[in-house]
């Protein structure tokens, strides 16, 4: 696989997407996936990811992210392209 099968993305989730389980259904279908990144929630009310791996796969959790789990009400999804993880695996983060 070359660097340009690669593809790193930061995400900015609005809406109803805590206290839903959002961080655990994103953690599950990223490590289903093999992504690398970090999830968290922010003090606004909204969830940031950070996920890169392949093209593929990063496109399919952004896929999940829009619609979120039972009980989420996404209303908005800010995409930018971003600088992949230090580490292996996909972890949440402390809320910032």
């Amino acid at each position: 696989m070359s660097d340009d099968d690669i593809t790193s993305l930061r995400l900015k989730i609005e809406g109803f997407v805590q206290a839903v389980g959002f961080r655990h259904f994103v953690i599950t279908e990223a490590s289903r996936l093999g992504l690398d990144g970090w999830i968290r929630n922010s003090f606004d009310g909204t969830v940031e990811v950070l996920m890169s791996g392949p093209n593929a796969a990063v496109e399919k959790l952004v896929g999940l992210c829009m619609r979120g789990p039972t009980g989420a009400r996404v209303t908005n999804v800010e995409i930018h392209k971003a600088e992949p993880p230090p580490g292996k695996g996909f972890r949440r983060q402390g809320s910032f």
